[in-house]
């Protein structure tokens, strides 16, 4: 008979994954991704469900990695706020199978995992993407995304200056209080990103917020936001004038209103430059659109669950 299934709480996921873990993996995740190759990884786009009395939606993610022996699904509701709300936004919870037996392993507190895993594969992007010698990064929105994409841009890159936009001036003081390292808040999205060498935009806004008339040229976006095809960020000027990463094209083409509603053409996955097959344009304005999949989930709460094993070893304590 299975052993009961671990139930592994948010202050647990926060202890048990670094991303110094994580970013090499979900490298290695994308990459296999992008092969599709069915023995490395089976995922189909995410199924949606609306919840119209809600305005929100519930999102399936299941993935499954033959070779590494990995089964998991993540069951996501996100929902469009008004501003202000004290409602939250995403609710998530990721759920590890044993893929030959079908039990599950794992019950794994989803907020953590997707805020990680998420601003991670922002970094990724940044990291193939970006021009080198950048100094000045821009985050557009002040959630959870927002504060996970400060420490780990902050982390992984040694820029000299971080601005922040939110539509509340309560909003941008409460995150330059909370990320504890310097960032400037800014009262106008286009004072935030004038001159800006990386830019994150990781709000609730249905309609664009970024515009490319204010963009640096060679810079890169990484936009987080907008995860519904008539939902954007980002205005068609940018759309247009950018190189398109995404990390599933697929995804992208069914889920993206920045990509859908702009009519552009996605030019890669970041796992096919991660191969090889495809070019970074680092010369150029980039915008890597993040849908965020299951297979980053999987790596993620495969590595929380790993960690969790070793500290609280085999079942009866042998």
């Amino acid at each position: 008979m299975a052993e009961p299934p671990a139930v592994i709480w948010k202050h647990e996921v926060q202890r048990l994954l670094q991303y110094g873990d994580l970013v090499p993996r979900l490298e290695e995740a994308l990459g296999k991704f992008s092969t599709r190759d069915s023995a490395e990884v089976i995922q189909p786009v995410r199924n949606i469900l609306p919840l119209q009395k809600h305005h929100g939606f519930l999102g399936s993610m299941p993935t499954y990695m033959e070779n590494d022996g990995v089964l998991c699904t993540k069951l996501v509701c996100f929902y469009h706020r008004d501003a202000g709300s004290a409602l939250p936004a995403t609710q998530a919870t990721v759920i590890l199978l044993d893929p030959e037996y079908g039990n599950v392993k794992a019950v794994i507190d989803g907020e953590e995992v997707t805020g990680m895993r998420t601003a991670a594969v922002s970094a990724i992007s940044a990291k193939l993407l970006m021009r080198p010698g950048a100094e000045v990064l821009a985050i557009l929105g002040t959630g959870k995304q927002a504060l996970t994409h400060y420490h780990i841009f902050t982390e992984m890159f040694p820029f000299k200056e971080v601005r922040v936009w939110s539509r509340t001036s309560q909003g941008a003081e409460r995150f330059c209080r909370s990320v504890g390292g310097p960032v400037r808040a800014c009262v106008s999205v286009e004072e935030a990103v004038r001159g800006a060498d990386a830019i994150v935009t990781v709000t609730g806004s249905t309609e664009p917020v970024l515009f490319g008339r204010w963009v640096k040229a060679g810079a890169h976006v990484a936009a987080v936001g907008a995860c519904r095809p008539n939902w954007r960020e980002l205005d068609d000027a940018l759309m247009k004038e950018a190189v398109v990463y995404s990390d599933s094209r697929d995804g992208a083409m069914q889920e993206s209103g920045d990509v859908i509603l702009s009519g552009v053409q996605v030019f890669a996955e970041l796992g096919e430059v991660i191969n090889g097959t495809k070019s970074a344009h680092r010369e150029k304005t980039t915008v890597f659109k993040s849908l965020g999949m299951g297979v980053e989930d999987a790596v993620a709460a495969q590595l929380v669950f790993d960690g969790w094993k070793a500290q609280t070893g085999p079942p009866g304590g042998v």
